[in-house]
């Protein structure tokens, strides 16, 4: 898992905490939702940078990136394609 990753689940973890203990300490009242929107779409966009976060995970190792053709091969020895890994 890289950095970033971990940032975001870390992040997404605590946003979880802080909801779940704001929705169970608030009592059930009628009332214009006025804070409501603004935390709510708070959440919206946290969601969204944090996929863009986790989606954007290039392998790089000690600041080199080193990608080639791999030969696949399957369970009897049987050459299948090339694979492109990075390492």
């Amino acid at each position: 898992m890289s950095i970033k990753t971990r940032i975001a689940a870390a992040a997404l973890a605590a946003l979880a905490v802080t909801g779940s203990i704001v929705s169970t300490t608030s009592s059930a009242e009628a009332k214009q939702p006025g804070w409501v929107w603004g935390v709510g779409a708070g959440i919206a966009t946290a969601a969204v940078v944090g996929s863009a976060i986790a989606a954007s995970n290039d392998p790089y190792y000690h600041g080199y990136h080193r990608c080639g053709w791999v030969a696949q091969y399957n369970a009897f020895g049987q050459y299948v394609g090339r694979v492109r890994t990075c390492y």
